[in-house]
């Protein structure tokens, strides 16, 4: 077990160590010049500018020195926790970082919620169903839900529930009403992702032999589906926590564009509109982070599900 936790954790490092240098690459290394194009969006003409000016320009973002050293430099400032300066805004990117984050994480977490009692609650449903109609309507659902834009999804909510009934705010990030929305626009792609693992799943399970024994001993079929069938059944599902993570983050900068939460993924956009690349090198590493965050605690968790994850390498090692 010890190694088992070991090898996940030297993962979770290279994957995050790859992720920062993958985005470095791509951002520092395209045939343009960050401190040109900030100034060309302030409407500076840097062809205007003497060499002094120009000089002094880019030696306040540190883009006079090499590559290679501004890459170690910027490595070592995100392991210490120094993210950087925007360059478009001239603020520290830790605390725009810090300032929207709050919001991101109650609308990620307001979406996992119903990511899971959604994904989860058809799937059991879909299974436990024995009328066939039923069934096959509930089991097309989630190809449906995952097949619409989410920006589609949160214009029609806007239209329906804000602007046609008036029980929601159409826009902001004032009270837990306006998560509402937002955390449905996210979670109709994240669930139907999970209803549609977990509905295989399922019925793999409840086709076991011990399922079959357990129904023979004369438990109820929701007993023997809660007790027996959804703890192996969930395993699976697991191994797609990670995505369903990745694409709550992604699906947070269309969420917020679309109903104007000030968050990181508003962040995000801004960032990439305004070419500002010290906060659009921290948000994709934040989002690695998390992402790697979740898929480590994902390994972490299976053995206690499934103890033959960590044996059987052992067994085979024996042989």
């Amino acid at each position: 077990m010890k190694r088992y936790v070991l090898s996940r954790l030297a993962q979770a490092v290279g994957v995050l160590f790859a992720a920062f240098t993958v985005t470095f690459a791509v951002l520092y290394l395209l045939p343009s010049d960050p401190v040109e194009l900030q100034l060309g969006a302030a409407g500076i003409e840097t062809d205007k500018l003497s060499d002094a000016q120009l000089a002094s320009a880019m030696a306040q973002y540190g883009l006079d020195r090499p590559v290679a050293e501004q890459y170690l430099s910027t490595l070592g400032g995100f392991v210490t926790g120094d993210l950087g300066t925007s360059i478009a805004k001239q603020q520290p990117v830790a605390e725009l970082l810090g300032d929207r984050l709050g919001t991101t994480l109650a609308l990620s977490a307001a979406a996992g919620v119903l990511t899971l009692v959604l994904g989860v609650g058809l799937a059991y449903l879909a299974s436990y169903v024995r009328w066939r109609p039923a069934r096959l309507v509930l089991t097309r659902l989630p190809s449906v839900g995952a097949s619409f834009p989410q920006f589609f999804i949160g214009l029609v909510l806007i239209q329906l529930l804000a602007f046609e009934l008036g029980w929601l705010p159409a826009t902001g990030t004032a009270g837990v009403q306006s998560l509402i929305m937002p955390a449905a626009t996210i979670a109709v792609l994240t669930s139907s992702l999970l209803a549609q693992v977990l509905m295989r799943s399922f019925d793999d399970t409840l086709s076991q032999p011990y399922v079959v024994t357990a129904r023979a001993k004369g438990l109820s079929r929701a007993a023997v589906q809660w007790r027996h069938g959804f703890r192996n059944a969930i395993l699976p599902a697991m191994t797609i926590l990670g995505l369903l993570v990745g694409l709550t983050v992604t699906s947070a900068i269309v969420a917020e564009t679309v109903f104007s939460r000030n968050g990181i993924g508003k962040l995000a956009q801004e960032s990439v509109l305004a070419q500002d690349v010290p906060v659009v090198l921290a948000i994709v590493t934040l989002a690695a982070a998390i992402f790697v965050l979740v898929n480590l605690v994902v390994d972490l968790l299976y053995p206690l599900l499934d103890p033959r994850i960590v044996q059987l390498p052992r067994k085979a090692a024996v042989r």
